[in-house]
């Protein structure tokens, strides 16, 4: 049985990217959630993970501890990981190299937390840059492709990819423009979205340093989680 290792749904951007994929297209695995401890998670998530981080997969033997590895391991074996189409595969590879690289300063203002509502102190120069890139490129997408997702008629890794930003854009109250504003509610309501949101909620641990850095850069004007 393939084992996906993953940390606190409320927090973990990068433990959402494959959960959802394999959840999505019903590839079939394992869940095991690691919780953030106080401090670093080096020496206990390097139980499982070769760097210590997550998500980390396992398949037999095989262990692949990055989440674009990941990806490209799941569409060696199993179908619709990535757009059929040649022109929409190299965009949507493309589009999740740069989420995967990129948009650091959304990833630091606008931390993941899945069940908060934040309204930020400022949405400076490089934020706004960050969020035009992103509307730009979907909207180019959803265009170039057809919808209603990312890269056409179906759901596939550069959609999982962009999750994170789509609960993001959530927290934090953020504006898209055009196409992309309603590809935002599409992924809102898709089951595995809803899914990993309502486990999200559920959760009874709170980690410290995600709570400090999502007050550093705005006020918790609700928070919708358990407890």
């Amino acid at each position: 049985m393939t084992t996906l290792y993953i940390a606190n749904k409320n927090y973990s951007s990068w433990s959402l990217r494959p959960w959802l994929l394999m959840t999505q297209l019903g590839i079939p695995f394992d869940e095991r959630l690691h919780v953030f401890g106080e401090g670093s998670n080096w020496d206990a998530f390097r139980q499982f993970s070769p760097n210590g981080r997550v998500p980390c997969l396992h398949d037999g033997d095989t262990v692949v501890w990055d989440s674009l590895a990941i990806m490209e391991y799941l569409a060696e074996r199993h179908p619709g990981v990535w757009p059929s189409d040649p022109h929409a595969r190299t965009w949507a590879r493309c589009a999740s190299a740069e989420m995967h690289a990129g948009f650091s300063t959304l990833r630091n203002a606008c931390g993941m937390s899945c069940g908060v509502r934040v309204r930020l102190h400022a949405v400076d120069a490089a934020l706004k840059a960050d969020i035009a890139r992103i509307n730009e490129m979907w909207n180019e997408g959803l265009a170039r492709f057809g919808g209603p997702f990312l890269a056409g008629d179906s759901f596939t890794a550069v959609d999982a990819f962009y999750a994170p930003v789509v609960f993001r854009i959530q927290s934090y109250d953020i504006a898209m423009e055009g196409a992309a504003a309603a590809y935002v509610q599409r992924m809102l309501a898709l089951p595995a979205m809803r899914q990993w949101y309502a486990a999200a909620l559920a959760e009874p641990w709170r980690d410290h340093a995600h709570e400090a850095e999502t007050r550093l850069y705005g006020d918790v004007v609700d928070d919708f989680r358990f407890g």
